[in-house]
């Protein structure tokens, strides 16, 4: 029992009401996406539904983040849009299964830990790309498809669309203000589907975009023929979707956890992701991850357990079976006007309040990982293109820094205190500080405030000990590693090395 009570958080005090409430907005919210990302992707309706239903369950109950809700999310299935148009669906399940796997190898060996290493302007870029994505996105649902051609709605179907769009987001916005009790969004989505049936307006709903009734997720395993020239096929693709998978969901968990002010587990959200990933592939969902937007929304209503995520899931499952009727005359509007409000939520706004405090590199970062997210919605690109960038911003600046305190003592040895850290960025500026025809026969190089880092810079100590070599004079490294040592073998014959213990850093679980 008390396993049972860990595994939903229900060891401390729970607002069953806001749980449960904020797992039927999340479901609400999810089914036209789910619908519209398998519909793009060339795929069954029910494939992203079943999506929707199989990754939140599993990773409701084995994820690392409490109120965190994945599902069929569109960063994924793009990646495999190509593959399922080239190979068919058969192939698109191995490949997703092929993801989860490589999901789960990242968890089990303890990998998610350096999700810490994006820069926070890169999670600004992601975040306010996203949410430029999402709004984009719910502005698109104001086109209808007619004989095959898209075009926008005009005259009154229009007008009755944007006017029922404005009232779910007056209702969003005003109704906190008066009580929390229940989630706004909620309401917002109830009242506008009574007033449309009651009324018996004629505006665009769930239905005209696909059907959502079917029947529990078969199992069945993908009808592939099982060598390596499938791997060929399947595995760049699954490489693809397991990064961006892992990216979105590993940055949507460091989100809640900066709103919740708690802390999650990535190692073991990455574990399940994959696991979540796998069922997909076998039970015909078109795979997934954590879903940035109904997070928001999830975590906006008050939710702060795993119960929100289940009755959620459920919830979907239970419109798949059963509520499909009900659900597909849910107005668009009503669900475009919550999207739309989740995505003025995700926009980091702060970001302008900053821009002219920060320094200019991190703002020109954070906009270009915006810019690259909604051309491309390439998450994982874009932020990979962010991280590279901070990198080597953060080389540049820290080769700057890098300097030598020179004086001589009493013995007429000549001391070079170096600050900062020696590496392949630092070497130039390193070799400048030395004045080897001038300097005198004993040199003491201390590396007491200084940490000699990769090749580049011990390559670097080989070359500057042999020209002291071939001017006859002695050079003393101090304060440096023993690891350094065994790598500087051309100077070997003139270094006296004082050894002091020296750490090896690495990055903690």
């Amino acid at each position: 029992m008390q396993k049972v009570l860990n595994l939903f958080d229900l060891n401390q005090k729970v607002n069953f009401r806001n749980e449960i409430l904020a797992g039927l907005t999340v479901a609400m919210t999810m089914i036209p996406e789910s619908l519209s990302f398998a519909i793009l992707a060339g795929l069954s309706p029910l494939t992203g539904l079943y999506a929707a239903f199989l990754m939140g369950i599993v990773t409701a109950i084995f994820g690392g983040r409490p109120a965190m809700v994945s599902g069929g999310a569109g960063a994924t299935v793009v990646v495999l849009m190509a593959l399922a148009a080239s190979h068919g669906v058969e192939y698109l399940f191995a490949a997703v299964i092929l993801a989860g796997i490589f999901q789960m190898l990242v968890g089990l060996l303890k990998l998610g830990k350096f999700i810490r290493l994006i820069p926070q302007p890169v999670m600004y870029g992601f975040l306010n790309g996203l949410a430029v994505i999402i709004f984009m996105a719910q502005v698109a649902q104001f086109k209808i498809e007619e004989n095959g051609i898209e075009h926008w709605l005009q005259g009154t179907p229009l007008y009755i669309m944007a006017g029922l769009t404005l009232l779910t987001i007056a209702i969003v916005v005003i109704l906190p203000k008066f009580t929390k009790a229940v989630p706004s969004s909620l309401v917002a989505i109830l009242i506008v589907f009574g007033l449309v049936y009651v009324l018996n307006i004629d505006t665009k709903k769930v239905i005209d975009i696909a059907s959502v009734q079917g029947t529990f997720p078969p199992f069945s395993i993908p009808q592939v023929p099982f060598g390596l020239e499938t791997l060929k096929v399947i595995f760049p693709y699954a490489l693809v979707m397991a990064g961006v998978g892992l990216i979105e969901s590993l940055l949507t968990l460091n989100m809640v956890d900066e709103i919740t002010n708690t802390k999650g587990s990535s190692n073991r959200e990455a574990t399940a992701q994959g696991l979540a990933n796998i069922t997909n592939g076998f039970f015909g969902g078109m795979g997934g991850c954590a879903m940035v937007a109904q997070t928001l929304v999830n975590v906006g209503a008050g939710a702060r357990t795993r119960i929100s995520a289940v009755i959620g899931a459920l919830t979907i499952l239970f419109i798949i079976l059963i509520g499909g009727p009900v659900i597909e005359q849910i107005p668009m509007a009503a669900l475009v006007g919550v999207m739309m409000m989740v995505a003025v939520g995700t926009f980091e706004w702060a970001s302008f309040r900053i821009i002219n405090k920060m320094p200019r590199h991190d703002i020109l970062i954070g906009m270009l990982v915006a810019i690259i997210t909604v051309i491309l919605h390439n998450l994982a690109l874009a932020v990979l293109i962010g991280v590279v960038l901070s990198a080597l911003v953060f080389a540049w600046e820290s080769a700057k820094r890098i300097r030598a305190r020179k004086y001589i003592d009493d013995q007429g040895t000549k001391h070079y205190e170096i600050f900062g850290p020696l590496f392949f960025g630092s070497t130039s500026i390193f070799m400048e500080k030395f004045e080897v025809n001038n300097d005198p026969q004993q040199v003491v190089i201390d590396f007491k405030e200084s940490k000699v880092v990769d090749m580049s810079a011990i390559d670097t100590l080989n070359k500057l000990t042999e020209k002291y070599r071939k001017e006859g004079k002695k050079v003393h490294l101090r304060h440096l590693s023993s690891d350094c040592r065994q790598l500087i073998k051309n100077a070997e014959s003139v270094i006296d090395v004082n050894i002091i213990e020296d750490p090896t850093y690495k990055v903690m679980p």
